[in-house]
């Protein structure tokens, strides 16, 4: 690891000339592919896998929904004292934001998700969650002991970083908002920069998946209630039968995508709850449904929205219903969109450690990812580190009670972290430097 001291030490003396690192591509390139291996080393070491997966299956044993994330916080803070590594906490209920270098310019984030889902565990294990009803069914587990990973490795060279790194435990991303809540706290405040990663079960252990531009869609979900008059269904004349009108909404709701939307603009629209009725003879007063909509522009997904409320209105008024709409807000999503230059520059440095083969250009997917509202303030790079071994069983995507997480690839996401943010603040040296100003524990 004395390697890298060495690296910054190089770097440290091109930050005082007039034309920048960045602009520099071909500088010192062998030192920069260095970068990740050494980390990859040092990951690979028991002692360090050891302690990343006793860390993830402890999470993982305790799982917590979206801003109850307490004891997973305290967790966190437990570890990044040891370290030495200063923090703020609480940031948007039971977030933490860690700090490892000068304090000073540039900034560049890197974010892990802590919050689990609301779901049984169905796999028998001797980590099981031991929380009735809630799983860690998404991977988050991993995501948190992976950048704790990468911040033991960071802050090993706090003194040689020409910048700060911004550590992100972000809280809620599964329907909360957690990341909007926590911008909406300054937990990007002169940041240039914001990484995250995924675990995935489509890719293979040492494959990396992203994409420029949209990578996962804008999402929202809402519920419609339709009213209209109940009655026994031998005489349906002597009634106003919501269940017809629910279901020609249904389908004109269909038409929004087959019939307005551009083909070349991917858009859904999907019902996935319709409740009405009890009885096989009585035609009920009234009939919730609910369902999501995605669109892969902010203009494509306002337009969706308007059109939804007026289809279900004004079809249930066809029928002689009336309708209310209502939209979750709470889970609404932007576009999750890939900055190009984070993209390419991503590719150099996971491909360094991977190799160029092991880099794949994914499709963009109609999930929706909270990482959107960071990625919509500034620049932002997602991407998916795969973990399928099909030695080791099937690997079930996420949501699934039966979800696993494949431990080999703590080390290859925490090397991703520590290898982007080292090396981004190495390719952005200010012209010049200054000492840090004051502590970050603000433990309030």
């Amino acid at each position: 690891m004395a390697f890298l001291k060495w690296v910054f030490l190089i770097f440290s003396l091109y930050s005082s000339m007039p034309t920048p690192i960045s602009s520099n591509p071909s500088l010192n390139k062998e030192a920069l592919a260095q970068i990740p291996i050494n980390f990859l080393e040092f990951a690979k070491k028991p002692e360090i896998l050891d302690w990343m997966v006793g860390l993830r299956r402890k999470i993982h044993e305790n799982p917590e929904l979206g801003f109850e994330e307490y004891e997973t916080s305290k967790l966190i803070r437990a570890e990044l004292d040891q370290m030495g590594i200063p923090y703020k906490y609480p940031v948007a209920v039971t977030g933490v934001i860690g700090y490892i270098g000068t304090g000073q310019p540039p900034f560049v984030a890197l974010r892990a998700d802590m919050d689990a889902l609301a779901m049984e565990e169905l796999v028998e294990w001797e980590h099981k969650s031991k929380v009735p009803g809630k799983m860690h069914a998404c991977g988050h587990d991993a995501h948190v002991a992976m950048l704790l990973g990468a911040a033991k490795m960071l802050q090993e060279h706090q003194n040689d970083l020409q910048g700060t790194i911004v550590l992100v435990f972000q809280p809620a991303e599964e329907g909360g908002g957690g990341a909007k809540k926590m911008l909406d706290a300054g937990a990007l405040e002169n940041v240039d920069a914001i990484f995250a990663l995924h675990v995935s079960s489509r890719f293979p252990v040492g494959v990396v998946a992203s994409r420029p531009g949209p990578i996962l869609a804008a999402t929202s979900f809402f519920e419609a209630v339709i009213n209209g008059k109940g009655g026994h269904a031998a005489i349906p004349q002597h009634t106003v039968d919501p269940i017809l009108a629910a279901s020609n909404v249904i389908v004109s709701l269909q038409h929004l995508i087959s019939r307005e939307a551009d083909p070349l603009d991917s858009q859904v629209v999907s019902i996935g709850k319709f409740q009405g009725g009890g009885a096989f003879n009585v035609i009920p007063d009234s009939v919730t449904i609910g369902g999501t909509f995605r669109a892969f522009s902010k203009e494509s997904f306002v337009q969706l929205k308007q059109r939804i409320e007026e289809v279900i209105m004004k079809q249930a008024s066809v029928q002689r219903c009336n309708a209310t709409v209502i939209f979750d807000e709470k889970s609404s999503y932007p576009v999750s969109l890939n900055n190009k230059e984070l993209h390419e520059y991503f590719r150099k440095v996971a491909g360094d450690m991977l190799g160029l083969e092991n880099i794949v250009e994914m499709q963009p997917i109609m999930g929706g990812e909270d990482f959107a509202f960071f990625s919509e303030a500034i620049p932002g790079l997602f991407f998916f580190l795969g973990m399928k071994n099909e030695t080791q069983g099937q690997f079930h995507s996420g949501h699934s009670p039966y979800y696993r997480v494949n431990e080999d690839v703590l080390p290859y996401g925490a090397v991703l972290h520590a290898s982007l943010a080292t090396r981004y603040l190495l390719e952005n040296l200010p012209k010049h430097t200054s000492p840090p100003k004051g502590s970050y524990h603000d433990e309030l």
